[in-house]
């Protein structure tokens, strides 16, 4: 419950955010040094998955078909609600190159392969990376970020021998990288 309140405070932070960004960026001039135009940017997205080709969070073991449709493990998504939202205060000096982001997935559903195909959308995991990064130029970014599984409803606990542990698919660890854009992809640096 406490994974699923601090998601929730994260989407409302997200829509706070993006009204003030408006109210200050209709307010403020170009150039401006703090809270520049377009200084939350971001999207949302959802995807269904088709039965048969849902995605595996990697919770559960292959022989979880044994169970039949009463598998206690079935983490296995039928919806996937996600995004990503970058915030980029400062519209002056060095700092203007400096950016935070938040990219969550929530994966939802109760499936259990080749033997049940459900609508349910039971909340299974909130998948999030938190990062910093750096324009080093116009197409090339430095970024840091740190990615951790949260699990919900009955996948924070135990869930018998069928259940592979928390790890998921890439559990929790944190990486550096760089990152090019080309072919018009990436920020809009009119005003930098």
């Amino acid at each position: 419950m406490k994974n699923l309140c601090v998601a929730f405070a994260g989407v409302a932070f997200a829509m706070a955010g993006g009204l003030l960004a408006q109210q200050q960026s209709a307010a403020a001039a170009d150039g401006a040094t703090l809270f520049p135009e377009n200084w939350v940017r971001g999207y949302v997205d959802f995807q269904v998955a088709p039965p048969s080709n849902e995605p595996d969070l990697g919770r559960c073991a292959a022989f979880t078909t044994q169970y039949g449709p009463s598998a206690p493990c079935a983490a296995f998504a039928r919806y996937m609600v996600g995004g990503y939202m970058e915030v980029q205060p400062f519209g002056r000096g060095f700092l203007r190159r400096v950016f935070l982001y938040a990219q969550p997935l929530l994966s939802m559903g109760n499936n259990v392969p080749q033997i049940s195909y459900t609508a349910s959308a039971d909340p299974i995991a909130l998948d999030s990376s938190l990062g910093m990064g750096i324009e080093l130029s116009k197409h090339f970014e430095f970024r840091a970020v740190r990615h951790e599984i949260y699990w919900l409803g009955r996948y924070n606990h135990y869930l018998g021998f069928a259940d592979v542990g928390p790890g998921g698919l890439y559990g929790k660890f944190s990486t550096f990288g760089a990152r090019y854009y080309f072919g018009g992809f990436g920020r809009d640096h009119s005003g930098h």
